[in-house]
């Protein structure tokens, strides 16, 4: 296991709630982190942001860790959802209110339908 490998492993089992990302929740440096990271932010959910940026074997690591070939990519519990579209499509549908509830991870519930609502 390569030290990038460890760090991610160790990263998504110690947060309930992760994004791997290019820059940080606060500053998102391309639209698709953009996106997943202002879904979870106004959605009220803890998560740990890593960018990807600052770490070119963490980049390219979580790819292979995850066998995805893009960024972002969100974890919760250890397992991986998916990248930009699958966590647009969730939230959409309410797929994500589901696996956040199954997973015991605390959200806005009201801004999850917010959300639906503005784009129904």
């Amino acid at each position: 296991m390569t030290d990038a490998n460890a760090q991610i492993k160790e990263t998504v089992t110690d947060n309930d709630v992760v994004l791997f990302m290019k820059g940080t929740s606060e500053m998102p440096q391309c639209g698709f982190s953009s996106r997943v990271a202002g879904v979870l932010n106004y959605m009220g959910i803890d998560y740990k942001d890593v960018n990807v940026l600052a770490d070119e074997a963490i980049r390219q690591g979580v790819k292979d860790f995850s066998d995805w070939p893009t960024v972002p990519q969100l974890y919760v519990k250890g397992e991986f959802i998916g990248g930009c579209d699958i966590i647009t499509e969730m939230t959409l549908s309410g797929e994500l209110d589901t696996m956040l509830e199954e997973n015991g991870v605390a959200f806005d519930k009201d801004a999850a339908d917010k959300i639906r609502a503005s784009n129904a």
